[in-house]
């Protein structure tokens, strides 16, 4: 099969022919259809510090990804050949407290689809089937390839009530502008994204934010006073990493706030721990999705109206890939698809 392949650590992919997988007892075989590019991808592609200490070449990268089942071993179930899935990027052990007590998304041996394991950046990825998710209304693959950030998106946003309350979404990359559109989806009173892009600031009025902000010429503050807000944000959500995020953040927030952090800091963060003692904020850190919750929160909205289409802005042929993981790296970009029917 045709496939993108880390030879070695080091940097670069190739597209190239690898052994075709197949399944054991309880795994499922998909037939690729379409993948999307991840801010982990590009990690590996380039083999920076990061990747250096978390993967082990040679590997098959990717982890988002749509595609219908060929094959199932003989020990799997609710599974069948013809289904279309979409993958749940974290494998977990089964066994460890938290999984036991129904907790998987905090198994502390999560292995990475992409990662730790062979990937989906390929013709065809073997999977557990617990780690499969069946779309049994059939949706546009390409959809079905960003489920994984999607549920990033949902399992942030929804980690609070967000009924009449005021949102504010530090970061308008991918996972932030969905998660902008859950929020209104489910009744935010106002969302305010911020960035420097003008390109995704342009975006995210298509994702039903009420202002999108650029940090680099307008403060936070300012968003609040053209609101009409007078006592600060009621929940943020930090999907940016940027070390000066969160700080800004905690200044803008209501007594009583709750912060979301899904974007990983790209370097330390100094904090005011006493307003967040005297103002009672609630910090909680995000990984993944939880499993299958969010999932069935995802197909559950998708099916009552919320859109999130508009955030794949670029799809390619999977033996375009070098253009499109360009494409995704320069930014002027929302979700980046590869097709892996097309050469």
């Amino acid at each position: 099969m045709k496939a993108l392949y880390k030879r070695s650590a080091a940097p670069g992919f190739e597209l190239t022919d690898r052994p075709e997988p197949e399944p054991g007892p309880t795994e499922v075989k998909i037939r690729v259809l379409r993948t999307g590019i991840c801010g982990t991808d590009l990690h590996i592609e380039s083999w920076d510090a990061w990747a250096a200490g978390a993967v082990d070449a040679p590997l098959i990268p990717g982890h988002e990804c749509c595609g219908e089942v060929v094959a199932v071993g003989d020990a799997v179930h609710d599974v069948r050949p013809g289904d279309l899935v979409s993958a749940e990027g974290h494998v977990v052990c089964g066994t460890c407290r938290n999984c036991r007590a129904g907790r998987r998304h905090l198994c502390i041996r999560t292995s990475s689809v992409g990662v730790n394991r062979d990937g989906a950046f390929a013709e065809y990825v073997v999977l557990p089937e617990t780690n499969v998710w069946v779309h049994h209304e059939r949706i546009d693959p390409d959809l079905g390839a960003i489920f994984d950030p999607f549920g990033n998106a949902v399992h942030t946003a929804l980690s609070f009530p967000l009924v009449g309350e005021d949102v504010l979404i530090t970061g308008a990359g991918p996972i932030g502008l969905m998660a902008a559109a859950v929020c209104r989806h489910v009744g935010a009173r106002y969302v305010v994204i911020t960035d420097v892009s003008p390109y995704r600031l342009g975006l995210a009025g298509s994702m039903g934010v009420d202002l999108a902000l650029d940090v680099s010429r307008d403060r936070i503050a300012d968003a609040q006073h053209r609101l009409g807000m007078v006592e600060g944000f009621d929940v943020a959500l930090e999907m940016s990493g940027h070390p000066a995020a969160l700080p800004d953040v905690i200044t803008n927030l209501n007594h009583g706030g709750r912060i979301a952090m899904l974007g990983l800091p790209s370097a330390p963060i100094e904090i005011d721990w006493g307003r967040v003692v005297t103002h009672m904020i609630t910090i909680k850190g995000i990984y993944g999705r939880e499993m299958f919750e969010t999932w069935y929160a995802m197909s559950a909205m998708l099916r009552s109206g919320l859109s999130i289409e508009g955030v794949i802005t670029h799809r390619f042929a999977a033996g375009d890939w070098a253009e499109a993981f360009a494409t995704a790296r320069g930014g002027q970009c929302g979700k980046v698809v590869l097709d892996w029917t097309e050469f």
